[in-house]
C-alpha cells in the first residue's frame, strides 16, 4: 500500500486531548488494549516457532526448497494468517474492534521489518528482535477506520465500537479547524499514561499558511541552542557575535520527586506484590499494593508533565521568533549506555533534562511556524571551540564549567561559548530559500580531534565526510530476516 503523503501547503500535526471515560468505558478501553496484546503475542509466537523449525530442518541437512514455508512479515501477511486463527486464539474476538488487533499486528510488523533492516544494514542503529508484551505493558489502540468525530459541543469525541466519550478539556482548538476546513482528521490513538488517565491524540494534517508570520524575526535572526543538564541552564541562547539573550532553567522536576518515590517503592517493597519469590511464581497483588503502584505513577506521570511543558513553552518561543535555529545532534540514549553505578547520578540528570526532547520538538515546530532548524554534527566540537580566536581545546571535562583559552586567554561560560559556536554554524543559512525545518546537518568537516577547526568558518562549507559503512555480516539474510 503506498505512503500517505501529505498535501502541499498542509503539514501534519497531533492534537491530545485528556478523557473523562465512565467505569464502564475505561472497561472497554482495558479489553481494546487487551485485545491487541493478544494479537501481538499470538503471532510472534507463531513467527518464533517457524523461525525455530526452520533453523532446526537446516541443522538436518534440508535444503532450502524443502524447508517449512517462511511466514510473511508484512501487515497484510500478518493480519491474513491472524484472521485464520483468531477463532481459536480469541474466540472473543468480535467484542473488540477490528482496529484493536491490527494495532498489535501493525507493531509487529514494524518491529520485525527493523530487525531485519537492522540485520542487513540496511537501517541507522540497532534494532533486536521484538519480546513478547506483558500485561504491564503499555496500553494504547489506534482507529484508522470508523467513525472518528469531534463533536460540536467541544467536551465529546466518538470512537468506532467505543461510542461518545467525554473529554477533561475543551477540544476547541481542533474542532474550529475541522469547521473551517482547515484540518482534517485521519486517525485517533487512544492511551493510557503511568497515572492511569487515559488521552486521546487525533493524527490530522493542517493547512497552514505559506508566508512566514509577522512574529518571526522579533527576536535575533540567528541563534545557537546549546542543552545541558544544570539547574540554571537547559538551554543556553546565544546570537554569532557572542551575546547571551536567554537562559532556560532546568525543571528538574524528576529530582525533586525523588524524595516521594523513594518512600513510596519502599512501601511497594513491604506490601503483598503480584511476585512471590519464594515460590517463584506469581500471585494476585494486594489492594495496597496496587493503589501504592497508582501513586507511584502518578508522581512519576506529574514530573513528565512539568517537564514536557517547560520545553514546549521553550521550543515554541524560540520557533516563534528566530529565522534560524541551530542545535547540536546528540546520541541522548548512548550518553547514558555505560558507566552503571559510577554514573547513574548524571545518568539520571540526562533523564530527567530530556536533551533529546528539544531538537524533536524544534524539528515540527520550525514546519510550523516557518523557521529553519539547522543541526550541528554529532561530532561538532562546540564546546571545545573557543568563540574568541576559532582555536580547539585538545581536552574540556565535564567539571570543566568555564572555558578558558589556552592561546587567546578568553574566559567565557561553557555553555555560552558552546551557543555561540552553535549560531556561527548556522548563520550563513539566513540568506537560502530552504524548506523550513529542514533540519540539515551542518559542520560535518569539523568532526575529528585531527583536523583543525575555528569557529568564524564553521558555515557548514566544511568538507563532507562519509557515512560510517555498516559492520560486516557474518552471513547472508533472507527477505524475512532469518539468517542463512
Amino acid at each position: 500500500m503506498a505512503k500517505f503523503e501529505v498535501p502541499e501547503g498542509w503539514t501534519a500535526q497531533a492534537y491530545r486531548f485528556a478523557l473523562d471515560p465512565s467505569p464502564t468505558q475505561v472497561r472497554a478501553f482495558r479489553s481494546h488494549a487487551g485485545a491487541a496484546r493478544k494479537a501481538y503475542n499470538t503471532m510472534l509466537a507463531l513467527v518464533k516457532a517457524v523461525m525455530d523449525q526452520r533453523r532446526a530442518e537446516r541443522s538436518y541437512g534440508i535444503a532450502e526448497a524443502g524447508l517449512t514455508p517462511a511466514l510473511n512479515w508484512s501487515l497484510a501477511g500478518l493480519r491474513k494468517e491472524w484472521n485464520r486463527r483468531k477463532d481459536k486464539a480469541a474466540p472473543w474476538w468480535a467484542e473488540n474492534s477490528k482496529e484493536a488487533y491490527n494495532t498489535g499486528l501493525d507493531a509487529l510488523a514494524r518491529g520485525l521489518d527493523a530487525w531485519s533492516k537492522s540485520r542487513k544494514g540496511e537501517r541507522a542503529g540497532a534494532a533486536g528482535f521484538p519480546v513478547f508484551k506483558s500485561a504491564r505493558s503499555r496500553r494504547s489502540v489506534r482507529f484508522a477506520t470508523g467513525s472518528i468525530r469531534v463533536e460540536a459541543d467541544r467536551h465529546h469525541v466518538t470512537l468506532p465500537r467505543l461510542g461518545r466519550i467525554r473529554t477533561h478539556e475543551s477540544t476547541r482548538k481542533l474542532a474550529r479547524r475541522i469547521e473551517a476546513g482547515t484540518a482534517r482528521v485521519l486517525s485517533a490513538t487512544l492511551s493510557e499514561d503511568p497515572a492511569g488517565r487515559w488521552h486521546v491524540a487525533f493524527q490530522a494534517i493542517v493547512r497552514r499558511s505559506a508566508g512566514v508570520p509577522g512574529h518571526i524575526g522579533a527576536g535575533a535572526p540567528a541563534v545557537g541552542v546549546d542543552v545541558g543538564v544544570k539547574a540554571d541552564s537547559l538551554l543556553v541562547i546565544a546570537t554569532p557575535d557572542g551575546r547571551e539573550i536567554g537562559r532556560v532553567p532546568a525543571p528538574k522536576s524528576l529530582t525533586a520527586a525523588q524524595a516521594r518515590l523513594r518512600g513510596l517503592q519502599r512501601k511497594a517493597a513491604r506490601q503483598q506484590g503480584p511476585w512471590d519469590p519464594g515460590a517463584k511464581t506469581s500471585k494476585p497483588p494486594s489492594k495496597r499494593w496496587a493503589r501504592t503502584n497508582r501513586r507511584i505513577g502518578r508522581t512519576h506521570a506529574h514530573a513528565a508533565a512539568v517537564r514536557r511543558d517547560v520545553l514546549h513553552k521553550a521550543t515554541t518561543s524560540l520557533a516563534q521568533r528566530h529565522q534560524v535555529i541551530t542545535v547540536e545532534t546528540l546520541n541522548a540514549s548512548g550518553m547514558r549506555s555505560a558507566g552503571g553505578a559510577y554514573k547513574r547520578g548524571l545518568n539520571r540528570a540526562l533523564a530527567d533534562a530530556a536533551l533529546a526532547e528539544v531538537r524533536r520538538m524544534l524539528t515540527y515546530k520550525c514546519s510550523w511556524y516557518g523557521s529553519t532548524l539547522v543541526e550541528a554534527s554529532r561530532y561538532f566540537p562546540s564546546s571545545k571551540l573557543c568563540s574568541g580566536c576559532g582555536r580547539r581545546k585538545p581536552s574540556l571535562t565535564l567539571a570543566d564549567r568555564t572555558y578558558v583559552c589556552d592561546h587567546c586567554g578568553l574566559r567565557i561560560d561553557r555553555d555560552l561559548n558552546a551557543a555561540v559556536n552553535l549560531a556561527r554554524l548556522g548563520e550563513p543559512r539566513l540568506g537560502e530559500q530552504s524548506p523550513a525545518g529542514s533540519g540539515p546537518v551542518a559542520g560535518r568537516g569539523a568532526t575529528r580531534e585531527t583536523e583543525p577547526a575555528r569557529a568564524g568558518d564553521a558555515g557548514g562549507r566544511e568538507t563532507s565526510t562519509p557515512h560510517r559503512q555498516p559492520p560486516g555480516k557474518t552471513g547472508t539474510a533472507s527477505p524475512q530476516g532469518e539468517a542463512a
